[in-house]
């Protein structure tokens, strides 16, 4: 699969709750930790600043991969832990 070609899993929001976020996100002025769900995730797991120039920098830099996201919601909140931890030096 070219990775370029995968688009976001309606519904997962994986990486909106996975990763910590340290700059700050509307509603959440000092970022957020790690397993925290961002306040702009919707009900839907869709980001309400999708597009917008007040989306964090790291937010706007993620792209879908087969990696990071596996083949479901499961595989994806576990890679992106597994990623947090390695970026953490934990």
């Amino acid at each position: 699969m070219n990775p370029a070609a995968l688009n976001c899993r309606l519904g997962c929001g994986a990486c909106c709750i996975a990763p910590s976020i340290s700059s700050p996100i509307p509603g959440m002025p000092s970022g957020k930790a790690a397993g925290e769900r961002c306040a702009q995730l919707t009900p839907e797991n869709r980001c309400r600043l999708f597009g917008r120039p007040d989306r964090p920098a790291v937010c706007a830099s993620l792209r879908p991969s087969v990696e990071m996201c596996g083949v479901n919601r499961d595989e994806a909140l576990a890679a992106l832990q597994q990623l947090e931890q390695q970026t953490k030096g934990e």
